[in-house]
């Protein structure tokens, strides 16, 4: 395996994968590094949804706005993640979610093109994917599941399974809204978890 440091062993990290280093230097050149500061939006609704984009450091989060201005997180992500408008990204439409830096974060991202590319050239990298959107696929219906299914509290506790140590990255108000909640009864949430736990 050529060239240990590469972004590409951190984007495609498989041990039962190996990359030559012309595959390497192929897939590099198809991935641009972009920086952003808090606060910041990589993408807003309605916008051309080009990219996808592996978390390199920091902390992003996808959300919507309702017509009553409430605010709902879908997706965190945080490093050696992947994030997008997914639906505007395969369906080659407008995006419908806004994506926000949460901190500082370095991004890698690549186009849809230019994946396809990736695939044609150096083929294992579609088996990688695939495997990754799998995974993401089965997570998205067990929180459909979750919502429908169980309590507020339940789902405060799958998130921190799923997420674990990220509350040091986000604020109360982004868990709530992932969440579906308010801030009050995610305190309220936390004072009985800790009540049962002392």
């Amino acid at each position: 395996m050529s060239k240990p440091n590469s972004i590409v062993h951190k984007i495609y990290h498989d041990d039962s994968l190996s990359f030559t280093e012309e595959d390497i230097e192929f897939i590099e050149r198809r991935y641009k590094k972009v920086s952003f500061k808090k606060g910041d939006i990589v993408l807003s609704v309605d916008e051309k949804v080009d990219y996808q984009y592996f978390v390199s450091n920091g902390c992003l989060r996808t959300f919507l706005i309702s017509k009553s201005g409430k605010e709902h997180t879908i997706q965190f992500a945080i490093k050696g993640w992947w994030i997008s408008d997914y639906i505007g990204y395969f369906s080659e439409t407008n995006s419908v979610l806004n994506i926000e830096c949460i901190e500082d974060a370095t991004l890698y991202k690549v186009s849809r093109n230019c994946v396809s590319e990736i695939y044609n050239q150096v083929p294992v990298t579609e088996r990688f994917i695939r495997k990754k959107l799998e995974r993401a696929f089965v997570y998205f219906q067990k929180r459909i599941l979750a919502n429908l299914s169980q309590t507020a509290t339940e789902r405060y506790l799958n998130f921190n399974h799923d997420y674990p140590n990220i509350e040091q990255h986000i604020k109360n108000y982004h868990i709530a809204s992932y969440l579906g909640i308010t801030n009050e009864s995610l305190s309220r949430i936390r004072k009985e978890i800790a009540k049962k736990s002392s």
